[in-house]
């Protein structure tokens, strides 16, 4: 594995049950870079995260988080590798009983034998680092749905994780509160010294701040590189994601029979 790359994946195979999702992946991951994997929905980008955790298991194939194969360590030392990581799932995670400092202050409480005091300095410099240090009391049931996406990145970033994966952190947001969760994913990355993953949809914010691009379709890998490359690239499925046009090869209809064979079988009135 190179030095240069935190994360690396070869020729990886999964399915769930007989339904293949990832055929043949390879890609890499750079140390110190923000990349996004961006395909249509059911391509298996979540499942690509769930790989790199650890909490699936390929059918064939290596993946490789820090020079160690994750499916092939035991209990313990998958669990030293994952409190190196940090997950920003799709809707938040927030603990809903739980106030915003005691959110962030889980992990640290969690995996750590910090004392109380350093916990709270921990958990207010995180907040500071999202806008949200004067939320820190809040519970989670007050939070707008900005408010809450900063407070779960904050809990991301809590243990100071080497990597950090975003499931579509940009889900339903509206476009000041995208801008900002933008910002923030670029901004800690570099202020930390972090390597991330973005699985998302939305093509236009994420190629603002992201370093490289991965496209996924029909299980494989079929484009990756430079987000500038990637807005002018001419293959015929990054054209259509890029610029969200009807027409290419990525279907709107799943396969089916013709139309009329269907309305045939239908019981007449």
């Amino acid at each position: 594995m190179s030095n240069d790359n935190l994360v690396e994946i070869r020729n990886l195979h999964f399915a769930y049950g007989e339904r293949q999702v990832l055929s043949g992946i390879d890609l890499v991951i750079p140390r110190g870079k923000v990349v996004a994997v961006l395909g249509a929905s059911g391509c298996g980008k979540t499942t690509l995260l769930r790989l790199i955790g650890g909490q699936a298991r390929p059918a064939a194939g290596s993946v490789r988080v820090a020079g160690q194969v994750v499916h092939e360590l035991g209990n313990d030392a998958l669990y030293r590798l994952r409190r190196r990581m940090g997950m920003m799932f799709q809707a938040g995670g927030l603990f809903s009983d739980l106030s915003v400092f005691d959110n962030v202050a889980y992990p640290l409480r969690e995996h750590t034998d910090l004392p109380e005091t350093m916990i709270r300095d921990l958990v207010l410099m995180k907040l500071h680092a999202v806008g949200l240090r004067g939320a820190r009391d809040l519970m989670t049931g007050e939070l707008s749905g900005g408010m809450a996406r900063r407070v779960a990145l904050a809990r991301a970033v809590a243990l100071d994780p080497m990597l950090i994966m975003y499931d579509e952190p940009f889900a339903g947001l509206d476009p000041i509160s995208l801008g900002v969760i933008a910002n923030i994913i670029r901004r800690l990355n570099d202020a930390l010294g972090l390597t991330s993953i973005v699985v998302t949809y939305d093509i236009a914010e994420s190629l603002k701040i992201v370093d490289e691009v991965c496209f996924i379709d029909d299980g494989k890998v079929v484009a990756t590189g430079p987000a500038r490359d990637m807005i002018a690239s001419a293959h015929p499925f990054v054209h259509q994601f890029v610029h969200g046009e009807e027409d290419g090869p990525v279907r709107f209809h799943f396969p089916a029979r013709p139309l009329p064979s269907d309305f045939a079988l239908a019981p007449l009135a």
